[in-house]
């Protein structure tokens, strides 16, 4: 079944986007309030539909590929709309830049490696970090100071612990699948080599 209830909350947390994209257009503590709110819904269904989909054995092929997309799409969104937020300070851009191209060279150095029929599967680094850029995330949506808690602070600084393990995960991945990049030769050329 294509939708299963797993895949429900996938594509739930998908439709927050835009709505995040809306919220963090605007400056003010009741602006920030929603939008850490709405990102923070979003987390929750991304543990509930993994821990359904594994209790109940209804993970799904579709599954697969929307989890990640999801991740990908929230996380990226919201770190572009932080970088150009009318609210002060904002997230630097070049660590926008630095985060969502890491993101881009995996994703598509996975597609080479699945055209190659070979899966790159998630490390424990690269859950750390997606964990990390979460907590970095909630706090920069709240911005504000409470509880005599900056969290536009704290969530900056859990942002440059973020960004370093996303480069090192990186590069690890990169280094693992580093025989993707391996040129064979092809089966008649090689028949031809071997003929000689």
């Amino acid at each position: 079944m294509m939708f299963t209830m797993p895949n429900v909350l996938t594509l739930c947390r998908i439709a927050t986007v835009p709505l995040l994209v809306y919220l963090l257009q605007f400056s003010g503590p009741l602006a920030s309030a929603g939008a850490a709110a709405v990102f923070f819904v979003a987390t929750i269904t991304d543990f509930f539909d993994g821990y359904i989909a594994r209790s109940f054995g209804s993970g799904t092929n579709l599954g697969k590929f929307l989890d990640p997309l999801a991740d990908k799409l929230i996380v990226m969104a919201v770190l572009v709309m932080l970088a150009g937020s009318p609210r002060t300070p904002r997230v630097p851009a070049w660590m926008v830049v630095v985060l969502v191209s890491r993101e881009l060279v995996i994703t598509g150095l996975r597609a080479i490696a699945a055209a190659e029929g070979k899966i790159i599967a998630a490390d424990e680094l690269g859950k750390y970090k997606m964990v990390l850029q979460c907590i970095a995330i909630q706090g920069l949506l709240v911005h504000y100071t409470y509880w005599h808690i900056e969290f536009f602070a704290a969530g900056l600084f859990m942002l440059w612990i973020a960004m370093i393990t996303s480069v090192w995960s990186g590069l690890e991945y990169i280094v693992n699948a580093r025989d993707v990049f391996t040129v064979r030769p092809r089966p008649s050329v090689a028949k031809s080599a071997a003929a000689g």
